[in-house]
C-alpha cells in the first residue's frame, strides 16, 4: 500500500511568503537609506540571505517532511561545503593579492 505524501498547508506557504518578502526588503531598505556601515551592511545582508536560505529550504522545499533516508540534506551539505571553498578561497587569494601589490 503506498502512501500519499503531503506537503505544506496554505498558511505555511503564507509564511514562508512573507518570511521572504520581509528578508528581502530589509536589505533593501538599508542600502537605499544608507543606515548603516559598510562593513554592517555587509553582515547583515549577509545574515538576512542566509536566512533567506533557510526559509526557502523549510517553507518551500520541505526539507524536514520526509522520513525517508536525508539523501536531499546530503546533498545539500555537500554542495554547501563545495560553495564554502569556492567562495572562502577566492576571498582569500583575492585578499592575498590585494597586500602583495
Amino acid at each position: 500500500m503506498t502512501q500519499k505524501e503531503t506537503y505544506g498547508t496554505m498558511r505555511e506557504y503564507v509564511t514562508g511568503f512573507i518570511l521572504s518578502i520581509v528578508l528581502t526588503v530589509i536589505p533593501l531598505v538599508l542600502v537605499l537609506n544608507h543606515l548603516l556601515g559598510t562593513s554592517a551592511l555587509i553582515i547583515v545582508i549577509v545574515a538576512m540571505a542566509v536566512l533567506q536560505f533557510l526559509v526557502q529550504l523549510f517553507f518551500f522545499m520541505h526539507i524536514r517532511e520526509t522520513e525517508k533516508p536525508r539523501y536531499n540534506v546530503m546533498a545539500l551539505v555537500f554542495g554547501l561545503v563545495f560553495i564554502v571553498a569556492i567562495v572562502g578561497g577566492s576571498v582569500w587569494i583575492m585578499t592575498f593579492n590585494a597586500q602583495v601589490h
